[in-house]
């Protein structure tokens, strides 16, 4: 069994202690928490989402400015870096599997528009809910959008700037607007 890092215990006790206030609160806590720089920042939302996201696994780190829509719906594994200015959008179901990278400006989303009715305006036809999956030992790169719907999977590099529309295979590298396969991982 692997030793906990000192700040694992640190989290572990902090999620105890949130766990005692009312969900409302907590959620009030980490959107305030979000502008906390540094470490203390890192443990204090690894904390609070302990208690409110769906699952939460161990040495997940969220850097300031990262903003999650609809915590309750997110399922993080262990070893998780979402970096600055980052959004995920958790309505339809997100899951990010272990050992995941996520660079600074990167969305995800689990919703779209819904847009066939020529005469009825966009915005007032609805949403479409659907999970995005990002499987483990994926590393994302800087200002990437996933849409909703999409499954990354195992071992994949999405390259900076990048638009994921479709599906990726696994082991992949994939980049561009909209991202095409580029090269396998593996030689």
């Amino acid at each position: 069994m692997k030793k906990k890092r000192k700040y694992d215990v640190i989290t572990d006790y902090l999620k105890i202690l949130f766990s005692c206030f009312p969900r409302k609160f907590r959620v009030k806590l980490f959107e305030f928490s979000r502008k906390i720089i540094g470490l203390k920042g890192q443990i204090i939302r690894g904390s609070l989402l302990k208690t409110l996201a769906k699952e939460c696994g161990q040495n997940v780190i969220i850097f300031h400015d990262v903003y999650l829509s609809h915590i309750e719906s997110l399922s993080l594994g262990s070893n998780i870096s979402i970096h600055p200015m980052s959004f995920i959008d958790a309505a339809g179901r997100v899951k990010i599997g272990d050992n995941v990278s996520i660079a600074h400006g990167t969305s995800i989303l689990s919703t779209s528009h819904k847009y066939c009715e020529l005469g009825t305006p966009i915005r007032e036809q609805g949403y479409i809910f659907s999970e995005t999956v990002v499987k483990e030992n994926v590393w994302i790169g800087a200002k990437v959008t996933i849409l909703c719907g999409i499954t990354v999977e195992s071992g994949c590099v999405i390259a900076a700037n990048s638009v994921v529309n479709k599906n990726t295979a696994i082991d992949s590298i994939v980049g561009g607007c909209p991202a095409k396969f580029i090269k396998s991982r593996v030689n």
